[in-house]
């Protein structure tokens, strides 16, 4: 799910879009593994009004715990243009943060122990606003998004042929 044509502007380019390592799903995971197994046991063993009640707190459980939390995943994305910085999430009302480029003052990195492990980290970045900087957590390869987006955010302070005219 990339940032929609309509949103860019005249002379945009989309540079790379991620969302968070897959790891942010390993409770998901286990939650569904652990209710498809408990529920699909206990329905086996009982019957009747019980067996029902045991499905339904299944499905409820493994729909709560498990689909909700794959699809917020799913629809929370970061993309990096040429010109800004886009966070968008929402399943059902979209909801979006735009950092222009320009307006980026530090770009860094942080990677722990199991961050390292699996191959991510957390990117954080500070703009010139009084928001608090935007912490994108469990960045895939996230070396490499902090090398394109501070060479992005360089190029984008680096005054322009008209700027030095005037």
């Amino acid at each position: 799910m990339t940032v929609s044509k309509k949103l860019l502007i005249e002379g945009e380019r989309e540079i790379l879009t991620v969302r968070t390592h897959v790891k942010a799903l390993f409770g998901a995971v286990l939650v569904l593994v652990l209710a498809a197994g408990a529920g699909g046991y206990a329905a086996a063993v009982t019957d009747g009004l019980v067996r029902t009640v045991v499905i339904v707190v299944a499905l409820v459980v493994i729909v709560w715990w498990a689909v909700l939390p794959f699809l917020r995943w799913f629809t929370w994305t970061y993309t990096v243009t040429n010109r800004r910085l886009v966070e968008q999430k929402g399943l059902l009302t979209r909801t979006g943060r735009i950092i222009p480029l320009t307006r980026i003052n530090d770009v860094s990195y942080e990677k722990h122990l199991l961050d390292r492990v699996l191959g991510c980290g957390t990117l954080i970045v500070h703009d010139a606003s009084e928001q608090a900087g935007l912490q994108i957590r469990d960045v895939p390869h996230v070396e490499d998004v902090h090398r394109q987006l501070t060479s992005l955010v360089l190029e984008a302070h680096q005054p322009t042929a008209t700027d030095e005219q005037i």
